[in-house]
């Protein structure tokens, strides 16, 4: 158990996209918003290591945000 507790993954969730200069980016402070091009009732896409491995839907639990998968991604094994 202890070999398991030494691999690193990153994972990542993607919820939309949105184009700016990064001028514009620099200039953002905290508490800023990004217009994202996707609506409430799309999926988040849920990366491991850069790789596409299942969608899910953003859910809010308490004062947390989270990730419900809905769906795994099967692809090539190799």
């Amino acid at each position: 158990m202890k070999s398991i507790e030494k691999v690193k993954v990153e994972i990542s969730v993607v919820l939309g996209k949105a184009a700016m200069p990064i001028h514009q980016l620099l200039k953002m402070g905290r508490g800023a918003v990004i217009e994202l091009d996707a609506s409430v009732d799309d999926y988040a896409w849920i990366y491991v290591n850069k790789k596409l491995v299942a969608r899910g839907e953003v859910v809010i639990v308490g004062e947390n945000v989270a990730v419900s998968v809905t769906e795994v991604i099967r692809g090539d094994p190799s």
